[in-house]
């Protein structure tokens, strides 16, 4: 060690305080110093620079972790873009990667188109201004057994600016299946193409967007809050079989086993739910020889859509004008006879604006056709899009049908105990067994329904919400409520 040099003894703590102060190339450049300071610059958790730097950090970061050991504890940085932008990055030990820009509010972003190709081609055929040398340069990708294995990745706040950037990254992580957009308030359209292995896609909380496309053949979970908007699909479908081909057709090339439709916000003027499929699908053995869009020319066929792409799912978010809206036309005069049966469905989550007799008897008719559900979760927002129910609904409704594996049901958001207890009285019949309602209103906590031994005054309805200190058992909310 040089004699002079009265610095490189301190800890590594301190060292990398130092280098919080520098520019980003100056940062790099101490790797040169001595073997001491090899690399230091990466341990930093404060850097200063531009999105491409913060992306070039990172793919190095991750090219380091390929040749040592995963991350056992989260690991993670900030970077300072100036003028208050900054960006935190965090890798998780399940191969999870955070990038969150969200340090400043981006109330007035300015819109943008979002191009996420998740499998780039060559690097000379990328189109500006995805083509980005200086990622290039410094971020040759190792060979594919070689690579940290990213398998979800979480996006938020993203501007316009960072969207070019992390569009050119997302090639670096090619075992990725699951992808989390959120927060992203100028984004209008969003076009995530060549997504052979996705299996998840979560898409949340983007004001603006209007237009939604997807193209792949994996997905298996579909989660999305916000305005019903214009949706594209465009499935790749590996049917080795004619069974497999028809059940192709039914779910429009979508095999979903989870799915959110949290549309409460309600419908944009114009919204679609359209399908697009490669000739190799419509044409399989030669049986169908119709067009490769399955385009919804009415408003009706593409809520149609909707459920067909959804009714093998095992949990399922759905907001009851949704499904009025799609059915509505089709209920008979007499009695219920859906084509769609949700056999599969064991989680419900349900959002309405308010619990009035009509609302029911839609949640009601919807559960004749989940005969194997076991959790229901039910939520009354006020804020939630209102279309009025309609009332043939109550005139064909005839009774409850028992659902025998029904374990529990919660309730959140009623106005009052007086509408809370006329919902509980219209499910209690669901039940096979001993009723079990739990109820949390704003603020409170959780009440049960429980049947009272003597009634307290003549007519009174044998059953009440009490609260319970000592809950038997912990009832888990529904896998979407906290995303």
């Amino acid at each position: 060690m040089d004699p002079k040099d009265f610095i490189s003894c301190f800890p590594d703590e301190i060292l990398c305080h130092i280098i919080t102060f520098l520019p980003f190339e100056s940062a790099v450049q101490t790797t040169f110093l001595s073997t001491r300071w090899k690399d230091l610059w990466k341990k930093a958790r404060v850097l200063h620079g531009t999105i491409e730097d913060a992306v070039v950090t990172i793919l190095s970061l991750l090219n380091d972790l390929a040749d040592l050991h995963p991350p056992r504890n989260k690991w993670g940085f900030q970077f300072n873009f100036g003028h208050g932008r900054a960006l935190f990055a965090a890798i998780a030990p399940n191969n999870t990667l955070h990038l969150d820009f969200s340090a400043r509010e981006h109330k007035l972003s300015k819109s943008f188109d979002w191009l996420l190709p998740l499998n780039l081609p060559k690097r000379d055929k990328w189109p500006f201004p995805y083509k980005y040398e200086k990622i290039l340069e410094l971020n040759t990708p190792l060979p594919t057994d070689q690579q940290f294995k990213i398998k979800a990745l979480y996006l938020i706040s993203v501007c316009r600016l960072s969207s070019k950037a992390l569009t050119s990254m997302v090639s670096y992580l090619p075992f990725l299946e699951s992808l989390t957009i959120a927060k992203c308030n100028g984004v209008q359209s969003l076009d995530i193409e060549n997504a052979a292995r996705l299996q998840k896609l979560t898409v949340m909380d983007c004001p603006q967007l209007e237009y939604l496309c997807f193209g792949g053949s994996c997905l298996k979970s579909f989660q999305y809050r916000g305005r019903l908007v214009c949706f594209r699909f465009n499935v790749f479908c590996n049917c080795n079989s004619y069974r497999s081909w028809l059940s192709c057709v039914h779910h429009r090339g979508l095999y979903l086993e989870d799915a959110m439709l949290d549309f409460r916000q309600g419908p944009l003027t114009h919204w679609t739910w359209d399908f697009k499929k490669p000739s190799s699908y419509t044409h399989y053995y030669g049986l169908y020889k119709g067009s490769c869009n399955c385009g919804c020319t009415t408003l009706f066929q593409c809520f149609k859509s909707i459920l067909e792409s959804t009714d093998g799912v095992e949990s399922l978010t759905l907001c009851r004008w949704l499904f009025e809206k799609s059915f509505c036309k089709k209920l008979p005069s007499s009695s219920i006879d859906f084509e769609f049966c949700f056999n599969e469905l064991k989680e419900l989550w349900w959002i309405d604006c308010s619990m009035e007799r009509g609302n029911i008897n839609a949640l009601l008719c919807f559960l004749k056709h989940c005969p194997n559900l076991e959790k229901l979760y039910v939520t009354i927002d006020p804020k939630c899009y209102d279309l009025p129910s309609t009332e043939k609904f109550s005139a064909i409704f005839a009774g409850s049908d028992k659902l025998n594996n029904l374990k529990f049901v919660k309730l959140k958001g009623c106005a009052d105990e007086t509408k809370e207890m006329f919902l509980a009285r219209r499910l209690i019949p669901l039940f096979l067994r001993t009723p079990l309602i739990i109820s949390k209103q704003d603020g409170r906590c959780l009440r049960y329904l429980l049947k009272v031994p003597k009634l307290e005054k003549k007519g009174k309805y044998p059953y009440k919400f009490k609260m319970v200190e000592k809950p038997p058992e912990i009832y888990p909310d529904h896998v979407h409520t906290n995303l």
